[in-house]
């Protein structure tokens, strides 16, 4: 079922049973586990909060409102250095011929590990949170690091890049195209990708990138076990290429088989590349092309990860499509709460599912989403705040500014 209501488009997918057999394979608990362990040993690493804003809740009619908060993750403001360390970890195993044994962070940082496997240089494309992570884990493991940022990636992004030791590289185009230049270029000067988006004869490291953002959802169950809530009823998560997506979609499904959660993905109404495939519904990814031009910087894809399609296409409940002000929305939402819930520092890939969430929940035109999604006084929400305050001007042009206003038919009145 396909539905345009205003500046929302969305995409139900009725299942009667989910095919769950590639998610219970890449996804287990058993793999979440041994991403967590060896996240746990990284000097720096703590658990990151599970935020409860229940005067939300409230406001909005279910029974919690849940965000796992990334904002400052190893101080990095993002999720994706646990992916991005996780994959150094796997190939650098795999190059020693000791994959999957327990193998310490400070042992892989050791000149005998350089002197056993020579001179390694990491590289990835990356619209900037995803680079500056395979940069730091490269920095800390002492090896070099090149990372390719497409030309419209902003200053205060390539610079977090560049302190964490990568040489950056600026390519015309998008982010697609910096994907593709950087394939060439590794080729031709020996280095190894480390991307979250597969392709032909390219799946083992995103593979792995993806089962090292299990970490935070093992966190998060534990978080949940402590409120006494075995399992939230919802999942709206974000997606790009759809590497978190297919993690986050994998391991409820993994663990939970057909009594998984809801699982809503929501895309930038300028790089929908996942609704698209869904609207297409052939069973395959597709690409989307143009200039990718949206404030969410994080999700700026055309080109869907077919390993993460694997997984979506199968066990998503419902792609939804937004435009840029919802995730200002979302932004300014977590700024500034309801007294008594907390203050979250949200950027725009951040935000995005709570902005969509809440028009969901208020906007008459979107009440039959609401209905099938059956969000009502039990529901128990997740939202997975990916990303802080990564770029300070734009965050700063949103808050402060009001950039990217919410039409005024679309305020709330209550």
């Amino acid at each position: 079922m396909i539905d345009t209501k205003q500046d929302i488009s969305w995409i139900i997918r009725n299942h009667d049973v989910k095919n769950v057999e590639l998610a219970s394979n890449l996804f287990s608990m058993k793999n979440a586990r041994t991403a967590q362990k060896f996240h746990s040993q990284i000097p720096g690493y703590k658990m990151s909060p599970l935020q409860g804003l229940p005067h939300l809740a409230t406001m909005f009619g279910v029974g919690g409102i849940w965000t796992k908060d990334e904002s400052s993750r190893l101080e990095l403001n993002s999720f994706k250095v646990l992916g991005g360390s996780f994959a150094l970890y796997r190939f650098l195993q795999d190059k020693l011929g000791i994959l999957g044994q327990d193998t310490p962070f400070a042992y892989l940082a050791s000149q005998e590990v350089k002197d056993k496997v020579g001179q390694i240089t990491f590289a990835s494309a990356t619209d900037g949170n995803h680079g500056r992570g395979i940069a730091w884990a490269a920095q800390r493991l002492g090896f070099k690091c090149v990372i390719y940022v497409h030309s419209e990636t902003s200053s205060r992004r390539i610079d977090a890049i560049r302190s964490n030791g990568a040489k950056v590289v600026v390519i015309d185009g998008n982010y697609d195209d910096a994907v593709r230049q950087i394939a060439l270029d590794a080729e031709t000067n020996g280095w190894t990708i480390i991307s979250d988006t597969s392709w032909d004869n390219y799946t083992k490291i995103p593979t792995w990138i993806m089962q090292g953002y299990l970490t935070m959802l093992v966190e998060a169950q534990e978080q949940f076990s402590g409120q006494g809530i075995v399992k939230p009823t919802h999942v709206f998560i974000q997606a790009g290429v759809g590497a978190l997506a297919a993690s986050v979609v994998g391991f409820y499904h993994a663990l939970f088989g057909q009594e998984a959660p809801k699982c809503v993905v929501i895309e930038p109404d300028k790089a929908p590349c996942l609704f698209e495939s869904a609207r297409i519904n052939d069973g395959k990814p597709h690409t989307i092309t143009g200039s990718l031009d949206t404030i969410m910087a994080g999700l700026a894809c055309g080109e869907p990860s077919p390993i993460a399609w694997e997984i979506l296409k199968e066990d998503v409940d419902v792609f939804v499509k937004v435009p840029d002000y919802i995730a200002a929305k979302g932004m300014r939402m977590y700024a500034t709460p309801l007294k008594g819930d907390p203050f979250i520092i949200s950027g725009e890939s951040g935000a995005v599912t709570l902005g969509a969430f809440a028009s969901i929940m208020q906007e008459p035109q979107l009440a039959e989403l609401c209905t099938a999604l059956g969000l009502d006084g039990d529901s128990q929400v997740l939202f997975i705040n990916t990303e802080g305050n990564t770029d300070p001007v734009h965050f700063r042009q949103v808050i402060w500014e009001g950039a990217n206003p919410v039409p005024k038919e679309y305020w709330i009145n209550r």
